[in-house]
């Protein structure tokens, strides 16, 4: 097998910006490696997808060091943003951008676009993590069809977590950004006063310090003070007792390519209020007679939002069937090891 070069982002493993893609391009690194691939895993700093001229210049020294007619899957935020760097480099390496998140599904975003579209026509083959952002791909760009491969994220399966007979906790894992939504979610539960709830808020809180500083203002001003926390990051043993002390998953985002916390709650027999925003629905999926393991409401809709959490909080009956449903679809997600096997399958083709 042929060596596989990896390249990330600096940081995938700081404890204090744990993300989904950090996770992904970890685990399909051990992954490949257990299947018997010589990994190389190269960290490139800056702040990508919009980093300063000498990431660029930094990048290009880790790409050129790489030998001719090596394999190269390169995390999206990176590849995406460095055409100038990474087209040149096609003629001699074989060019594989994993795209966690389709930098030109952006509309306003012209120059992004351009970027990412340059980057995929030269790769040998690309990577997503859902079939929506698959689609999504096919539709911004004129890339042959059987050269863009979806790649699902896999999940541990865990112990599930026991629940309340009130179902009152509440648990949001996501970096405190506006695209995670957790400005909708403070407001719908602001109409919630009335009914037994805490929420916590898991994430970090430097990514936009000024968005979560408006949070923090915005939960003093409605007098939620006690019902809702701001963890920051957590990672390990600290995110598992956050899981294990939750009755149901909110994720309030404005996109989402997959979702992986999704799955990582449905893991541990969770259900999941989400807005249905791109893969969202994929990661939920279904139990064994077609029902949802929760609800999906639409993005940027408080009111919406609020009446999926009234349900759950109001109607013990139908908790008790999003359990079950839950733990119905715990047992059909896949692994990270089946990740790595269809990644292993793009890159033999992609080898040829």
């Amino acid at each position: 097998m042929r060596t596989v070069h990896v390249v990330v982002p600096e940081g995938i493993d700081d404890p204090s910006r744990p993300s989904g893609g950090n996770v992904y391009d970890r685990r399909i690194s051990h992954g490949l490696g257990e299947l018997g691939w010589p990994v190389h895993v190269h960290a490139v700093p800056g702040s990508w997808p919009r980093p300063r001229l000498a990431a660029y210049a930094g990048l290009a020294r880790v790409v050129g060091e790489i030998p001719d007619g090596s394999l190269a899957v390169l995390d999206g935020l990176v590849a995406s943003a460095a055409a100038e760097v990474l087209v040149p480099e096609a003629n001699r390496l074989r060019l594989v951008p994993l795209v966690h998140m389709p930098l030109g599904a952006d509309a306003g975003d012209d120059d992004a676009r351009v970027r990412e579209g340059a980057v995929l026509a030269a790769a040998t083959s690309v990577i997503t993590t859902s079939a929506w952002a698959r689609r999504t791909l096919l539709e911004l760009y004129p890339l042959p069809d059987a050269r863009v491969h979806v790649a699902e994220p896999g999940v541990d399966v865990l112990p599930l977590s026991p629940g309340t007979t009130s179902g009152e906790s509440l648990l949001c894992v996501a970096a405190v950004v506006p695209g995670k939504g957790q400005d909708v979610l403070l407001e719908a539960l602001a109409t919630m006063r009335g009914l037994p709830w805490r929420c916590l808020f898991v994430g970090s809180l430097d990514r936009d310090r000024a968005f979560a500083a408006r949070l923090a203002s915005r939960t003093s001003e409605e007098g939620l003070r006690g019902r809702v926390r701001f963890a920051g990051p957590q990672t390990g043993v600290h995110l598992d007792r956050s899981y294990e002390s939750a009755d149901l998953l909110v994720l309030p985002s404005r996109a989402e390519t997959y979702g992986m916390v999704v799955t990582e709650a449905l893991a541990r027999g969770l259900p999941v209020v989400a807005t249905d925003v791109g893969g969202v629905r994929e990661a939920l999926g279904h139990g064994q007679d077609g029902a949802w393991p929760g609800r999906l409401v639409p993005p940027e809709d408080p009111v919406s939002l609020a009446g999926a959490l009234r349900v759950w909080l109001r109607d013990g009956g139908m908790r008790d069937a999003w359990r079950q449903v839950a733990r119905e679809r715990r047992a059909s997600l896949s692994g990270w090891s089946e990740t790595a096997s269809v990644l292993a399958g793009v890159l033999r083709e992609a080898a040829r």
